[in-house]
C-alpha cells in the first residue's frame, strides 16, 4: 500500500473519484495505484505529481 499517497490525497481534500476524475482516469485505477497493485503510466505518474505536489518518479524508485 502507498500510505504517502493517500495521505498527501486526504491532506490535500481530495476523494478518490476527485483525483481520477481530474487525471481522466477511472477510480479503479486510481485505487490500484493508491493500493500499490499497479504502478501508474508515466503520463499519469507527472499529472499526479503535479496535483499532489510531489516529484511523479517516486513510483519508479525502488
Amino acid at each position: 500500500m502507498r500510505d504517502w499517497l493517500k495521505e498527501l490525497r486526504l491532506a490535500s481534500g481530495y476523494t478518490q473519484s476527485d483525483i481520477a476524475d481530474s487525471l481522466k482516469i477511472s477510480r479503479s485505477y486510481y485505487t490500484q495505484i493508491e493500493l500499490g497493485n499497479r504502478n501508474p503510466s508515466p503520463k499519469v505518474a507527472i499529472e499526479l505529481g503535479k496535483l499532489l505536489s510531489f516529484e511523479w518518479t517516486r513510483f519508479f524508485e525502488s
